[in-house]
Order: C-alpha cells, then structure tokens, then sequence
C-alpha cells in the first residue's frame, strides 16, 4: 500500500504544480530551462506511475474489502467509459465543439473513469487509487476552468467532421481497451 500511495503522490503532485504551486513551476522552469523542467517533470511522472501500478498489483494480492460491488457495476463502468475514452480522444483532435464547450476534456475523461471503476471495485485500494484521481481532477477542472474564465481563454469553436473523429476514435479505443487491453495489462475482463 505504501507504493501506491507514494505513487498517488509523486504522479498527482507534479501534475498538481500548477495548480499549487504556479509561482514554485515557473522559478523552476526559469532557473533549469523549459526542456530540462520538463526532462524532470517526466521522470518523476514515470516513477510515480510505476510505483502506482506495482503498489497496486501488490495490494490486489491481499485485497481490503471495503464494499462488494453487484456484478450490474460492471456493465454501468463500461457505459461510463464510453465517453472517458471520446473526451480523451477530444484532447488530441483539435477543432471540436467538445473542447470548445469543456475546455479541458482530459480532466473531465479522467473524472468519468475514476467513478466508473469506483462504481466497479470495493477494495481499499481501489478508492484509494480512483478516489485520488477523481479528487485530483475535480479540483485542477475548477482550477483550470476559473483560470481561463479570468485570463479570458476562448477555444476556437469546433467543427463536426472534427467531433465525428473524435467520437469514431473515442468508440475505437473504447472497443480495443474493454474487448483487449483491459485484460492484458491489467488482467480483468471488463466483459468475462
């Protein structure tokens, strides 16, 4: 569990500079360079990932039952998925009214596949891990949000062959994550 929860620190912490510590990132991107500042906020990211996964597969050989979730949360997990994986897709296809209107669709993907899998799964660590990420990025979306309400950011307002894409890519990645990948690297069948 101490994995885990040094993970959930290091990873949610650099990804949290903006939001609590502005003044802190940009002193350190002036004093090391914008490359260099990013070099480490990418290492320690990845070391916060890794630790996250190991300390999560550690646990769930001894898991902390907290709930048991009815089999029905799976199938309403995957629903909810659904538009996790289209709002991801809208943060890497530019020009879509989905971004326009959310403006931060990464955030919001993540707010969708933290409940989803909170819904699913009743061990300690389970809300530990998804419970941290919902928190995570409920407040970096009302951060951000109130950010560019005061800076005056407008997205440029999208088009619908771009949400189409967006929404075909979103469906793709759904459809090869939950009917694939799910059980490969995390070893549960969303449908099995």
């Amino acid at each position: 569990m101490l994995a885990l929860i040094i993970g959930l620190l290091l990873f949610l912490g650099v990804h949290s500079t903006r939001l609590f510590a502005p003044e802190w990132r940009l002193k350190r991107i002036a004093k090391l360079g914008l490359l260099p500042y990013k070099g480490v906020y990418a290492l320690i990211s990845l070391l916060g990932l890794l630790l996250i996964i190991w300390g999560y597969v550690q646990t769930r050989l001894d898991p902390t039952w907290l709930w048991m979730s009815p089999v029905w949360t799976r199938h309403l997990a995957a629903l909810l998925t659904v538009p996790a994986f289209i709002l991801l897709a809208a943060t890497y296809i530019p020009g879509t009214h989905i971004k326009a209107s959310v403006g931060h669709p990464m955030l919001l993907a993540v707010k969708f596949w933290a409940i989803a899998h909170l819904f699913a799964n009743g061990t300690l660590a389970d809300l530990l891990l998804f419970g941290s990420f919902l928190a995570w990025a409920i407040a970096l979306y009302a951060v951000s949000r109130r950010r560019d309400r005061l800076a005056g950011v407008t997205y440029p307002t999208g088009r619908v062959a771009m949400d189409a894409a967006a929404v075909g890519a979103g469906l793709l990645g759904w459809l090869i994550f939950a009917m694939w990948l799910h059980s490969v690297l995390i070893g549960v069948k969303p449908f099995g």
